[in-house]
């Protein structure tokens, strides 16, 4: 196995990225991929997020194709991304007290396992409604353990000053991973049909399983023996954004966005088929969600390196209004040929946005806290999500989904106003936990 070596630590590095102009030094991704135990995981984590966007694109589309019902797949998305509203935040304190590789190889099985079962009940001529929504659900829930545990994990295994590169390339692979996994997915759909898509899903969750069984990894450093396990310790991570400005805006604005303004990523289907006359069971509807992800990825990588000179708080607010106008021009097309490069650039705003937001809010924590503020974060990155989707289906079949793709628009231009990150004269380097 691959030991980690002691000075990979985030906590001994003097050198703190939390200036919101920060110089890009060339090479930085590179050095990054130069750490074995950095480029196992990264890798395996990057082939199972292939096969989690595959599965994904085609449930969504798959029960829009089933009941053509936008409320259904709102309840779909929330059975995927809920459990991280409910549970991220335990999540997020054990990854800062348990061994952070066996937590992640058994929620890994645990979504392995219910993915073959969500394939098994999906080969029915007349598969129940209420099962498909039950095993997507126990998947949401290992990805509510996995996703705080994991994003806690990669910061710890480079040094600070190759932190930003380090959170750019993640952000570029998972969003590699919603180029590819719904590209395959779509031509997977129909050649062999849904069920085979989640089987393979299932199957690419042994990619990860392996990558942790090849290396080892830094011990979580967040528990005092001292304040114990208890109910104090989940409220590390809300201390810390009541105490820090940075913190706590990073926060809001990842909530309000993700349930208010972020409907179309769970609602593409409905808007694919309804506005563009993409069946949502076709191999456009692949291609659209891909064009998506091209322009996330390009978003991601921009912030570590040709946008790495700018400040961090510039492009949130830049990033938040180029999306705020994009969105309003994709929800008024109704031709297919423009809607492709839109969604490009829709994508590429979104992640130089929210990759940007981030790292200005990872850029100020310290390893101690780090799982339970990011466990807040995976909270509104994803749960908030699946609640908005739960409401705004409803909406969208009372109303349309332009209606409620205008509305977005109109709460991003608002956050853009809000979502400063700046970090105030005189605050400290690094936050921790607040003193009780």
């Amino acid at each position: 196995m691959t030991k980690l070596e002691p000075h990979f630590s985030l906590e001994d590095s003097e050198d703190a990225l939390v200036d919101a102009d920060r110089p890009y030094v060339p090479g930085t991704a590179a050095d990054v991929l130069r750490n074995r135990v950095f480029r196992t995981v990264f890798l395996g984590a990057f082939a199972s997020n292939i096969g989690s966007w595959m599965q994904n694109a085609v449930l969504m589309g798959y029960a829009f194709t089933l009941t053509h019902s936008a409320t259904y797949v709102g309840l779909i998305v929330f059975a995927q991304l809920g459990p991280l509203l409910l549970l991220s935040v335990v999540g997020g304190w054990v990854a800062d007290v348990v061994d952070r590789r066996k937590l992640l190889i058994w929620v890994s099985v645990e979504q392995l396992v219910f993915s073959i079962a969500l394939g098994f009940v999906v080969r029915s001529p007349n598969p129940s409604h209420v099962t498909i929504f039950l095993m997507v659900l126990a998947v949401g829930i290992g990805q509510a353990l996995y996703a705080p545990a994991y994003s806690a994990l990669l910061p710890s295994l480079v040094e600070r000053e190759s932190l930003a590169a380090a959170i750019s390339l993640n952000s570029a692979q998972m969003n590699g991973s919603r180029v590819i996994g719904p590209a395959i997915g779509g031509l997977l759909l129909h050649a062999v049909g849904a069920d085979w898509v989640f089987f393979g899903n299932a199957v690419t969750y042994l990619f990860v399983i392996a990558a942790l069984l090849a290396v080892e990894l830094p011990p979580p450093v967040g528990y005092d023996a001292a304040s114990g396990r208890g109910l104090r310790q989940l409220t590390v991570g809300l201390r810390v954004a009541r105490s820090d400005r940075v913190v706590g805006r990073s926060l809001v604005t990842v909530f309000v966005f993700s349930a208010f303004a972020l409907t179309f990523v769970g609602q593409l289907s409905v808007v694919a088929e309804e506005n563009f006359g993409i069946a949502a069971d076709s191999a456009g509807y692949g291609l659209l969600y891909a064009t998506f992800g091209v322009g996330a990825a390009l978003g991601a990588l921009s912030i570590g390196t040709v946008l790495a000179r700018r400040s961090l708080s510039s492009l949130v607010c830049i990033g938040m209004l180029g999306y705020a106008v994009v969105l309003a021009v994709f929800a008024v097309l109704r031709t297919p040929p423009p809607a492709f490069p839109v969604a490009a650039v829709l994508g590429f705003f979104y992640f130089a946005m929210i990759t940007s937001l981030s790292t200005a809010l990872q850029e100020r924590l310290d390893d101690s806290v780090r799982g339970r503020v990011m466990a807040l974060w995976i909270m509104g990155f994803g749960g908030t999500v699946g609640l908005g989707n739960l409401v705004a289906g409803t909406v969208i079949d009372a109303t349309s989904v332009t209606t409620v793709l205008l509305v977005n628009s109109v709460v991003a231009l608002l956050l853009a106003w809000y979502a400063d990150v700046r970090v105030p004269e005189g605050a400290p380097d690094l936050v921790v936990a607040p003193a009780d």
